[in-house]
């Protein structure tokens, strides 16, 4: 348990069955009547952000999150296969966990694979990929007066705005947080 005068940025939390992660959080003192906390909170399953308000010496439960780095195997449709490169334990988690998080990651990369109690419900991809661009169209020169930009597919098949001078072929790093072009690899 953890009181809400001690609640600090990326604290997981239990409340109101579901698991949140405090993203920001403010101790109140108004001048007439009792302090409070003010924080916001994120659902970790639904992404949802949701402000609610605690007396400092209310408790709630403090959620055990499990990071585990995992190699990326390979999809069949609606299941995604994971390993533990320790054990060579399997695990098979649904797409509907997973979201949009792997558009960025090739078959036998490792990720952190994210847990509650034994339940997956997320995963996290390196910060910084490099991928390979499948296709674009050739950029042409005195387009532009600067900083344009063309879209661009990469190898997992995922869609990416890169600067007129890339040509297909190359390697490319995308940050996977943003989406964003970093750099040539």
């Amino acid at each position: 348990m953890i009181q809400a005068g001690d609640f600090r940025n990326g604290v997981t939390i239990e409340f109101e069955g579901n698991l949140y992660q405090i993203i920001e959080f403010q101790h109140v003192k108004p001048g007439k009547g009792a302090a409070f906390v003010r924080c916001k909170i994120k659902n970790i399953k639904t992404g949802g952000v949701v402000e609610k308000t605690f007396r400092p010496s209310e408790k709630v439960p403090k959620a055990h999150i499990d990071r585990r780095d995992m190699q990326y195997l390979y999809s069949d449709g609606e299941l995604y296969h994971f390993m533990d490169v320790d054990t060579y334990d399997q695990i098979a988690v649904n797409a509907t966990a997973i979201g949009d998080s792997l558009k960025f990651v090739k078959e036998n990369e490792m990720v952190k694979v994210i847990s509650h109690q034994g339940s997956v419900f997320g995963v996290e991809p390196p910060i910084n990929v490099d991928l390979q661009i499948t296709e674009t169209e050739p950029g042409l020169k005195g387009d532009t007066a600067q900083g344009a930009t063309k879209p661009a597919i990469v190898e997992t098949g995922a869609r990416v705005m890169v600067p007129l001078f890339i040509e297909q072929g190359e390697m490319i790093r995308i940050d996977t947080r943003t989406g964003e072009y970093m750099g040539r690899a």
